[in-house]
């Protein structure tokens, strides 16, 4: 018991009662009682602490969504008005009345609705193109196909005509049979050209490793270079990607490397730079350079600087097309009479994400 109550109910008391039992007992009657108040004082005390401490939690959590409702709603706002797409209707407009949240989502479901419509027509419109990307493809065939025919005839007769009335032609009639002949020859490059374009990109990309050490090598063996003309690399990866299509960029190229170098001593130089997720190649040349104002007109189709019979024009175009191809970038610096550096991207891995 409290000693100060107790103090207090035994100081009222005469001798007698407070030595008597029954008196005793119901001092510890008291006792009891006060203990036991104690204790339940206390055990409500500690849940009135265990319920406070969880109804501020609750209370921090409510707080918490509310403010992030909030946020969310802000942004929403801020997404509308960024996109212009605040055409609620002018009730609910700035300076008339506060957007509420039902306003701004049956706004969402609405402009939802439209998206999903306009990407309907957008592929609609991907399909209607690769339909006729398919067909156009299927003309160049057949038409590269039927033209070629022609030619190979036309270059076969011209062919015995120079072999058969040697002694008939003067030098006239040869010269003309020759140009006959050049022409040929450069409207085949232009179908091969016009064929090799159009099959870049119509099937899947094929993916496997090819070592461009040996890729260069081979070419280097196989293309006409000059003697004059010496060819420089550093050590090349190995990548991923598809032989023929890695030749067809690093050949057509190297090819013009050498084919525009105008110096007695002609120097191309090959190199790369390994990045994050690409690899980063360079041919690097000291021949007769381009103008800044074609940099972008030679990588369009049919596009010449020079009117070579040997080149096509779409050589640049067929490396631009496979540089995209595997997800990289082609671009160049050069100078006149200094020489021409084509830098170019490829992924490491064409079929991911850089």
């Amino acid at each position: 018991m409290n000693t100060l109550l107790k103090r207090q109910i035994r100081k009222y008391l005469s001798e007698d009662l407070k030595n008597n039992a029954e008196i005793a007992a119901f001092i510890k009657a008291v006792d009891l009682s006060y203990n036991n108040f104690d204790e339940q004082s206390s055990m409500i005390q500690r849940a009135m602490s265990i319920s406070s401490d969880e109804l501020y939690t609750a209370n921090r959590k409510l707080q918490n969504e509310a403010e992030e409702q909030k946020k969310v709603i802000e942004k929403l706002k801020s997404v509308i008005n960024t996109l212009k797409y605040y055409n609620l209707e002018e009730d609910h407009k700035e300076g008339n009345q506060e957007l509420t949240g039902s306003s701004l989502v049956d706004f969402i479901d609405n402009q939802t609705k439209e998206i999903i419509e306009m990407n309907k027509q957008k592929q609609s419109l991907l399909n209607e193109l690769a339909h006729q990307n398919q067909e156009l493809s299927d003309y160049a065939h057949m038409v590269s196909h039927d033209l070629k025919s022609p030619l190979r005839s036309i270059d076969t007769l011209t062919a015995w005509l120079a072999q058969d009335y040697k002694d008939v032609f003067d030098a006239n009639g040869i010269k003309t049979l020759n140009l006959i002949r050049n022409n040929v020859e450069k409207m085949d490059t232009l179908i091969s050209g016009i064929l090799e374009y159009s099959t870049i990109g119509k099937n899947e990309i094929a993916v496997y490793d090819v070592d461009l050490n040996k890729l260069i090598d081979n070419l280097i063996q196989t293309l006409h270079i000059p003697e004059h003309i010496h060819i420089k690399k550093t050590d090349l990866p190995i990548i991923k990607g598809d032989k023929h299509r890695l030749q067809q960029l690093f050949q057509n190229l190297i090819g013009n490397a050498v084919k525009y170098n105008d110096k007695e001593e002609g120097i191309i130089e090959i190199g790369v730079q390994n990045l994050n997720y690409y690899w980063q190649f360079y041919i690097k040349d000291n021949g007769k350079g381009i103008e800044e104002a074609y940099f972008d007109k030679i990588f369009q189709t049919f596009e010449k600087l020079e009117n070579n019979p040997e080149s096509s024009g779409i050589g640049l175009s067929i490396v631009k097309k496979i540089v995209e191809l595997y997800g990289g970038k082609i671009w160049l610096e050069s100078q006149v009479d200094l020489g021409t550096t084509f830098y170019f991207t490829l992924k490491k891995s064409p079929n991911g994400t850089a």
